[in-house]
């Protein structure tokens, strides 16, 4: 196992840390600031498997940048991420340095926990071997397949991560609540913040890991959703929501609940789902519905308190798909499935393209569970290094006058018999103004 130092003294981390210390210094990047002078933003990372490394990095740079989160979610990659920030400490503490050490010593191949023959395809399909070895590989598998739904059960992954948590002093969904629920010292909103007051609701640590509940076609936001699922959702180890998050479709098994609760009502309210509600429920991959949820804190007509920082893993569309082969196929078209939905936000949402920070991993797979310590390493310096070049162009000044422009244009478009319409607080509720 690798050393800390061996992340943190790479010489592009230091200059990473350098640059962008140098350019927050005396810089408003959030109106949500803590006694201590750290400013707080919501935070929001893409899953890509093993490549979630480099999401580290990035926060690693924002934290030393004076930077903490209180809103902090994912999905897949992202969502382990989210979950172990949230769990290492309260949200004033700088936490990715110990979460870099729990990772640069997480035993990735053991997560590849099938019988040989699964394991054997996996690093055949990861070798890039000619499709004639592949395809005998994948006869191998036939019954993996159709006896379990995937490759890997994902126990080891679990195990690993309940450890993680345990040793952080987080048992149960409560523990979890309970750190996030610790309020910084000395938070307060800017005084030149007169539009808005700092809510209690502002003021917590927020959570959101996303899975997708394929029995109800769920997107599922754990923690909050947890009550469809289990009867006694404080009681829950944290480590499950994660599990569902990162279910890759073929590569772990699905992940299963029974005996959930059968409760209409809250699934009409928190699922919008009238059916009947079901006994079992299969989880895989968030990705499959979002894997780059940057609308978890979306407040759409409000000058927000703070931005959505967002983390995107690999190339954006930077090239059309080369699509030739079986394989290639499947890839794409699971790509379109995670990817349309977050593109589609964005494109209806332009100001986030100001938010929102690409990582570029390089030629690291996204599945490569045997990766050594030089990848890992670099996947942290390129993250540190996207973190930098962020800071450097960020304008909170210009970010919160566009917003304020598509508030004062949504407020503009809308009457009420006539009379003038106003947002509600910090809502986005709207109400009639006095015609006094």
């Amino acid at each position: 196992m690798t050393t800390l130092e061996a992340f943190t003294r790479h010489p592009t981390v230091k200059t990473a840390v350098r640059d962008a210390q140098t350019a927050s210094k005396g810089k408003h990047i959030s109106d949500i600031v803590d006694g201590n002078g750290f400013q707080y933003v919501d935070f929001v990372m893409e899953g890509g498997g093993v490549l979630g490394i480099a999401l580290t990095g990035y926060t690693y740079v924002l934290e030393q940048a004076g930077i903490r989160f209180l809103g902090i979610g994912g999905t897949s990659a992202g969502s382990i991420n989210a979950l172990m920030i949230a769990a290492l400490g309260p949200p004033e503490e700088a936490k990715s340095e110990r979460l870099l050490k729990i990772l640069a010593g997480m035993p990735m191949a053991n997560f590849i926990d099938g019988d040989q023959d699964a394991r054997d395809f996996s690093q055949a399909a990861l070798g890039k071997v000619g499709m004639m070895k592949l395809l005998l590989k994948a006869m191998q598998i036939v019954d993996n397949l159709s006896d379990d739904l995937g490759l890997n059960p994902g126990t080891a992954f679990f195990d690993w991560l309940t450890a993680q948590l345990q040793g952080a002093g987080v048992r149960t969904n409560a523990d979890l609540a309970n750190r996030l629920q610790t309020v910084p010292a000395g938070l307060h909103l800017r005084p030149d913040r007169t539009d808005r007051q700092l809510t209690e609701a502002d003021t917590i640590g927020r959570l959101i890991m996303v899975a997708a509940d394929i029995t109800t076609e769920t997107k599922v936001e754990f923690p909050r959703m947890a009550e469809l699922y289990w009867a006694k959702p404080d009681e829950v180890n944290p480590a499950y929501f994660a599990r569902a998050s990162m279910s890759i479709p073929l590569f772990f098994h699905p992940f299963r609940v029974s005996n959930c609760p059968k409760n209409p009502a809250k699934w009409k309210d928190l699922a919008e789902y009238d059916g009947i509600p079901p006994d079992t429920v299969m989880f895989m991959d968030g990705g499959i519905m979002s894997n780059f949820p940057i609308n978890l804190f979306h407040q759409p007509y409000h000058v927000p308190a703070s931005p959505t920082f967002g983390a995107k893993i690999g190339t954006d569309r930077a090239h059309p798909a080369v699509i030739d082969k079986p394989s290639q196929l499947l890839g794409a078209v699971f790509d379109a499935a995670r990817h349309t939905l977050d593109f589609d936000f964005i494109s209806r949402n332009p100001d986030y393209k100001h938010l929102v920070s690409m990582i570029d991993t390089g030629d690291h797979n996204w599945l490569n569970f045997s990766m050594g310590d030089e990848d890992k390493i670099d996947l942290f310096a390129r993250g540190a290094a996207a973190a930098a070049e962020f800071l450097e162009t960020f304008n909170w000044t210009k970010y919160k006058s566009i917003r304020k422009g598509i508030a004062d244009a949504f407020l503009a478009s809308y009457t009420n018999n006539g009379a003038p319409l106003k947002l509600s607080g910090n809502s986005d509720r709207l109400v009639a103004l006095s015609s006094h």
